[in-house]
């Protein structure tokens, strides 16, 4: 399954593309490609999953919110 975003919805997410492109370009990045191929929510896991793919230890209450993957 995946969600595809209309017309609309692509405009917007590339017009913030645009804006974060020079301060934050791996985030336009995602930004554009989101609006180009919409998300696939079969490949969609969790964020303790990545975490655990990445070796990374669990996040608790604790934890600095920086430190959030």
């Amino acid at each position: 399954m995946r969600i595809v975003f209309d017309s609309a919805e692509q405009e917007a997410l590339r017009a913030d593309a645009r804006d974060m492109a020079d301060g934050d370009p791996q985030v336009a990045y995602v930004l554009e490609r989101l609006a180009g191929e919409g998300v696939d929510l079969d490949q969609v896991i969790s964020w303790e999953d990545l975490r655990e793919n990445l070796e990374q230890p669990p996040l608790d209450d604790s934890a600095p919110a920086s430190h959030v993957a």
